[in-house]
C-alpha cells in the first residue's frame, strides 16, 4: 500500500486538536492509559510492537490524567482502553490487557 508508512513508535497526544486531526482519516489505534496503571504498563510493549510492525496504522497514546476531557468524550471508564477508528469513525473498542494477535485481528478487520 502507498501513503503512510509504519510509525516507529506511538504518538503521544499533546492537544485535543492534534487528537482530532490524527483520528480523522485512515486506521487509528488509540491507547488510553495512565502512568500509575499497572495493566497499562503491561500492555505498553505490545502497543509499541504493533506501532512498529503494522503499515498504514497510526497509533496514539492518550494519558487519561492529562486529557480527562478526551477520555470522558470517548466514554472511557476503565484503562487500558483501546479505541479503533476507521476514517474518523469509531469502529471497535477493547478494554483491559490484550494479546497482540487480538489487536492485529481488529486492525485487519478495518482494512
Amino acid at each position: 500500500m502507498s501513503g503512510q508508512t509504519p510509525a516507529e513508535e506511538p504518538i503521544h497526544i499533546e492537544s485535543e486538536d492534534q487528537f482530532a486531526e490524527l483520528t480523522s482519516e485512515g486506521i487509528v489505534l488509540v491507547d488510553y492509559h495512565a502512568d500509575w496503571c499497572g495493566p497499562c504498563k503491561m500492555l505498553e510493549p505490545t502497543i509499541e510492537e504493533v506501532a512498529a510492525e503494522v503499515e498504514n496504522l497510526t497509533v496514539l497514546k492518550v494519558d487519561v490524567d492529562e486529557f480527562q476531557g478526551l477520555a470522558g468524550e470517548a466514554g472511557v471508564r476503565g484503562i487500558p482502553a483501546l479505541q479503533f477508528f476507521a476514517d474518523g469513525e469509531e469502529a471497535e473498542r477493547l478494554v483491559g490487557v490484550q494479546e497482540k494477535e487480538d489487536i492485529l485481528r481488529v486492525v485487519e478487520s478495518l482494512r
